[in-house]
C-alpha cells in the first residue's frame, strides 16, 4: 500500500473574496410538515433544504424547498443570490436536480471544459462537480451538513409532532443558520481579559453583538401553542444539542475531568 502526499487546498478555499463568493452545496432533509388542514384531516408534505456553506468562511446559508426537483432547487438559488450576491464558483456533487439546474441556469460546469474556459475569461461563475462516489471532496460543506442532520433528525425523531408548518420549518433553518454561523472559527481563548471570539456571524454582518433569543421560557408544551413559540422551543432545542454534541470538539480537553479538593491551611490542633 502506498500513500501520496496531501494535496494543497483549492483556489477558492483561500480567496480573499467577499463571504459566499464561492460556495458549496447539497440538500439535505425530508421532514414531514402539516401543509393545509381539511375536514377531520391534516394534509402533510415533504420539505427539503439547501445549505449553502461559505467556502471560505465556512458560514452558511439555508432555503427550504418544497421537491427535489429542478424547478424548485433553482428558485431557492435565486433566493440565496438575491440575499447574498452573485457567486464566482459553486462545487457539489453529481445530484440530478444540480445538473438540471446548471444547466437551466446556463452556468457552465466541469462537464463541458470549453465552454468553462470561454465563461472564466469573462468572469463568470462556474459550477464545479465532484468525481462520482468522491463525497470526500465535498467536506467542507459536508462537514455543516452532516452535524446539522444529526441534530435535526433526531430532535424531529424524538418530538414525533405534526404541528410544523411550512412557515414554522422556514423560520426555524433561519435559526439553525444563525446558531451554526455564531460558532468560534478558531479554538476560545481561555484569557478572560480576551472574550472576543471570531464567529463567521461576524464576518457576515460586522456586528460583534450576536442575535439575542426572545425573552421568556419555552417547552415542549409551546409545540402546541403559537408559531413563534413552536420555533423558539425548536431552536433551544437545537442549541442545547449542539452546545453539547459540537462546541466541545473545537477547544477538547485532554487533562483534569475531574475536580479535586483546593490547597488549603490544616491546623495542628
Amino acid at each position: 500500500m502506498s500513500t501520496q502526499k496531501m494535496s494543497n487546498l483549492p483556489p477558492d478555499r483561500l480567496t480573499t473574496d467577499p463571504p459566499f463568493t464561492n460556495v458549496g452545496l447539497d440538500v439535505f432533509g425530508p421532514w414531514i410538515v402539516s401543509s393545509q388542514r381539511t375536514r377531520g384531516s391534516i394534509i402533510q408534505n415533504k420539505r427539503w433544504a439547501v445549505l449553502f456553506t461559505c467556502l471560505s468562511i465556512r458560514a452558511v446559508h439555508i432555503e427550504v424547498i418544497e421537491s427535489l426537483d429542478t424547478s424548485s432547487f433553482v428558485n431557492a438559488f435565486r433566493r440565496f443570490l438575491a440575499v447574498r450576491g452573485p457567486v464566482k464558483s459553486i462545487r457539489s456533487d453529481r445530484g440530478t436536480n444540480f445538473v438540471s439546474a446548471c444547466k437551466e441556469l446556463k452556468i457552465p460546469s466541469n462537464l463541458d471544459n470549453t465552454a468553462v474556459q470561454t465563461y472564466l475569461k469573462d468572469h463568470g461563475c462556474t459550477w464545479t462537480f465532484n468525481p462520482p462516489h468522491a463525497s470526500h471532496f465535498g467536506g467542507s460543506w459536508e462537514r455543516m451538513i452532516g452535524l446539522a442532520r444529526k441534530i435535526l433528525d433526531t430532535m424531529f425523531f424524538q418530538l414525533k409532532t405534526t404541528k410544523l408548518t411550512h412557515e414554522v420549518l422556514v423560520t426555524f433553518m433561519a435559526e439553525v443558520a444563525a446558531i451554526i454561523n455564531a460558532r468560534p472559527l478558531v479554538p476560545v481563548s481561555s484569557d478572560p481579559c480576551d472574550p472576543f471570539t471570531l464567529t463567521p456571524a461576524t464576518l457576515i454582518t460586522q456586528k460583534v453583538t450576536p442575535l439575542k433569543a426572545p425573552v421568556g421560557n419555552f417547552t415542549a408544551s409551546d409545540l402546541y401553542k403559537h408559531q413563534w413559540r413552536q420555533v423558539q422551543h425548536l431552536s433551544n432545542t437545537f442549541w442545547d444539542r449542539w452546545k453539547k454534541e459540537f462546541l466541545p470538539t473545537l477547544q477538547p480537553r485532554r487533562k483534569w475531568h475531574s475536580s479535586q479538593l483546593n490547597v488549603s491551611v490544616v491546623s495542628p490542633f
